[in-house]
């Protein structure tokens, strides 16, 4: 059966942001009761924004923070040397057919809200908001 043209391109569908909140969720567990048995790891606060999922659920891209800001290129690293145990720990809480490969990024939402904020602080944007 031929794709729909119409449907490329528009967006995740409701299985992938299903799946994708329930690995967030998953994830953000794992780490908040520090289930990883490495020190480093266990020592930081992790928030994990969202989750993006492929077409295929077979990758799930993390969007992570640590909590205050501190350690950002450091959490990364931890979290893909972790990346086999805490892809097992999903695939075994979720019970998903496939595991799907995580990876993880930092999660840049709260710099893109600060610039719009200061953005929409400045003087010419607000006289034309005014108008």
């Amino acid at each position: 059966m031929a794709k729909n043209k119409f449907s490329e391109g528009a967006g995740p569908t409701q299985r992938q942001l299903q799946v994708g909140e329930n690995v967030r969720r998953t994830l953000a567990d794992v780490l908040m009761r520090g289930d990883i048995h490495d020190a480093d790891l266990a020592r930081m606060s992790v928030t994990v924004g969202e989750v993006r999922m492929s077409p295929d659920l077979k990758i799930a891209t993390a969007y992570v923070m640590p909590l205050g800001g501190q350690g950002q290129d450091e959490l990364v690293g931890l979290l893909a040397r972790n990346k086999g145990e805490l892809r097992r720990i999903v695939a075994k809480k979720l019970g998903l057919k496939y595991a799907p490969d995580l990876r993880f990024r930092l999660d840049t939402t709260f710099d893109q809200m600060d610039e719009t904020r200061r953005l929409f602080s400045q003087g010419e944007v607000q006289r034309d908001l005014d108008d």
